[in-house]
């Protein structure tokens, strides 16, 4: 029994030497230090739109200018978000996504002789509504791509304002 244990240990010791000389890298992802530089994005646009949407007070006949107005409350937090992580090695990249805009529109804002709002529109990313009269900003849609030493990130995102 002892020379079959001692057979069984000569023959596994190859194996544990050429385990040793090919290295051990665990799962980046699955590690604790790593971090899914799209979700930190995510967190962040969900803040900058809500306060960047909120508050708009336009007439329906002016939600263009509300869309501008909505873009421009934006405009430095998108720039603090692209220099937010360059000293990590993470460099966002964010630009407007219309045609996702258009059809969080289309699949989000109700239709039909029931509906309690006006109407939606998409507008350079931005989705508003007319309600009583009055333009209110509903979501902005983002295309997010996140460049890091482990590779490129990509998604679009629609951020409602309101939750």
């Amino acid at each position: 029994m002892l020379v079959a244990a001692a057979v069984v240990a000569i023959a596994l010791a190859p194996v544990v030497l050429a385990y040793l000389q090919l290295g051990y890298h665990p799962d980046v992802q699955a590690s604790a230090e790593y971090e899914e530089p799209l979700a930190d994005a995510e967190r962040f646009l969900g803040r900058a739109v809500h306060e960047a949407g909120t508050g708009i007070d336009r007439d329906w006949s002016a939600r263009s200018a509300a869309v501008t107005a909505v873009r421009d409350r934006l405009r430095p937090r998108l720039a603090a978000l692209e220099q937010s992580r360059l000293d990590e090695g993470i460099a966002y990249e964010v630009a407007y996504a219309e045609s996702a805009a258009g059809d969080w529109a289309t699949a989000n804002c109700p239709g039909g002789s029931g509906k309690r709002f006006g109407g939606c529109e998409a507008e350079r990313g931005v989705v508003v509504q007319e309600r009583a009269g009055e333009t209110t900003v509903l979501a902005v849609a983002l295309e997010v791509r996140a460049t890091t030493e482990r590779g490129r990130y990509e998604t679009t995102v629609v951020v409602p304002v309101l939750e």
